[in-house]
């Protein structure tokens, strides 16, 4: 079975302090998964913050953390919340299974386990996350463009603050805008203005593909990228490269004879004291700068370094 459009086998992680139970889980699903194991609570968050798990099978009486500290703290975490966790317990009792569903569990299986009743709970709950994961990515795409939308934007840049707070990692962001578009409209047409933006968040999508790298569509002709640091100014390039090899034509622009782009970016490590909200407002102010300097170009900012990339004729 496989998760995520058939891109890769569902990730299982089973929790249990007892290996035979472990060994009996992973008896029980077969090759079918992709399984990982911790015999622990801390662990088995551990695991979690580093893969992206489809379900966890979650054992309740362990020694440190137990299964309901777990939970508790996977359901406190943005990047695990919406995991679906079944506990596997020989804990019978009515008020244990209340608390189980109030902290978020999904299930029970009880101990001593049925192979066939494992199989039959986990491929249900693998589909019922797999149609959700559908219907979320559906409402996080741009329907014109593709690529993300705003709300797509705005979890992944929250997602890759915190990611970036606690690893210590570099974070560019660039706000881009297609310049004098309001006249593209005007002179060949809404239908034509949207081929031309359709045709550039084709053209992001293609050219900012590589892990860690997102494109998206965060307003009328206003587009973002969420790229990894650390890579100077070839982002810069690539991105003016990109809108200028498309040579969309524009009679009616004064920044170049064909469709170009405006844009402002900041590179930095982000820390728990500062907010994404800052790097778009600097970005924001980068973005004008551009503008105001006669657009067609990007404006970056690294530490106290101001660079700028023309985007050419």
């Amino acid at each position: 079975m496989t998760a995520h459009g058939g891109a890769r086998s569902a990730r299982v992680l089973i929790v249990d302090d007892e290996p035979a139970n472990i060994h009996g889980l992973a008896a029980a699903l077969g090759a079918d998964y992709d399984l990982r194991f911790a015999t622990g609570g801390e662990r088995a968050l551990a695991l979690a913050a580093e893969l992206a798990f489809d379900l966890v099978l979650l054992d309740v009486v362990m020694p440190g953390l137990d299964g309901y500290e777990v939970l508790r703290r996977l359901k406190a975490d943005a990047a695990t919340r919406d995991v679906p966790v079944i506990f596997v317990t020989s804990k019978d009792d009515v008020a244990d299974e209340e608390r189980g569903f109030a902290l978020g569990a999904v299930d029970y299986i009880a101990k001593p386990i049925s192979a066939p009743i494992v199989r039959a709970r986990v491929r249900t709950h693998l589909e019922l996350k797999r149609q959700r994961d559908l219907l979320e990515q559906r409402a996080l795409i741009d329907q014109l463009t593709g690529v993300a939308n705003r709300r797509g934007f705005d979890e992944a840049l929250e997602r890759r603050w915190q990611t970036g707070v606690r690893e210590g990692t570099p974070l560019l962001l660039v706000l881009l805008d297609v310049d004098h578009f309001k006249p593209y409209n005007d002179h060949y047409g809404h239908g034509a203005g949207d081929d031309c933006l359709r045709r550039i968040g084709e053209a992001l999508n293609a050219a900012f593909d590589r892990p860690g790298e997102l494109a998206a569509r965060v307003g009328g002709e206003e587009f973002a990228l969420l790229l990894p640091g650390g890579g100077g100014d070839a982002p810069l390039v690539r991105l003016l490269d990109t809108i200028r090899r498309l040579a969309i034509p524009h009679a009616h622009s004064a920044a170049a004879a064909r469709v170009s782009v405006s844009a402002g970016a900041i590179e930095t490590v982000p820390t728990a004291a500062d907010s994404p909200r800052s790097l778009l407002e600097a970005s924001d102010r980068l973005l004008y700068q551009a503008k105001r300097e006669g657009r067609n170009r990007a404006i970056a900012a690294r530490g106290d370094a101001i660079a700028s990339v023309d985007g050419g004729d």
